[in-house]
């Protein structure tokens, strides 16, 4: 049964996942698409990395997939074909999940990005901090409390409006791996949540 709310759009929406690592994000936004839990659908994911375990899982459930090699290319050419892969797809939303590459947005795409970072942004933030690093970064700090964040993106890494927050204690015992289990747990729910939310904001401007 869909979980839509009264103002959601009867319309599916085309999602374009950037990925650079093991794709378990682009799976659970798949599966939520999947169960009729959001009114849209992966409609193509492109990889910065051919060797990406997440293109073997777009593969496995027929979502196109392209690489867009970020080592192979100048930077121009890197932002252009992903600007074009994007277009030529009609791609409604792009939703980053572990692109460790800057894309380049371009005014077209304004408010139509959408990141999860494994962190309460603004804190632990910016080039450098994904995945592993950003909990051993929390640890590290001694922080009591982490969680996720989407947010829209602008041309900054992690940085632009914040949409969904949701946190986890840090506890006394925790290893970044075992906080990753936590936080990531709290992705699944904030991700399909903060594209509802967008859904809902299109409903009421259109």
């Amino acid at each position: 049964m869909s979980q839509f709310g009264e103002g959601d759009p009867p319309r599916r929406l085309r999602l374009g996942v950037l990925l650079s690592g093991g794709g378990r994000t682009f799976q659970n936004l798949h599966e939520s698409c999947t169960r009729g839990e959001l009114p849209a659908e992966v409609v193509l994911v492109i990889s910065s990395t051919p060797a990406a375990y997440g293109m073997e899982r777009a593969r496995l459930v027929s979502v196109p997939v392209l690489v867009v090699e970020r080592r192979a290319l100048d930077q121009d050419a890197f932002h252009t074909r992903i600007t074009q892969a994007l277009v030529e797809a009609e791609v409604d939303l792009v939703c980053m999940a572990g692109f460790t590459s800057l894309w380049r947005i371009p005014p077209a795409f304004e408010g139509r990005v959408l990141n999860i970072h494994p962190a309460l942004l603004p804190k632990f933030g910016g080039k450098g901090y994904y995945g592993e690093r950003v909990h051993r970064a929390v640890l590290e700090a001694g922080e009591g409390e982490s969680g996720c964040t989407v947010h829209y993106c602008d041309n900054q890494y992690d940085h632009g409006p914040i949409v969904v927050q949701r946190s986890v204690p840090v506890r006394a015992e925790d290893t970044a791996e075992s906080l990753a289990v936590r936080v990531f747990a709290q992705e699944c729910i904030a991700y399909p949540e903060a594209i509802r939310q967008h859904l809902r904001s299109l409903a009421r401007s259109g």
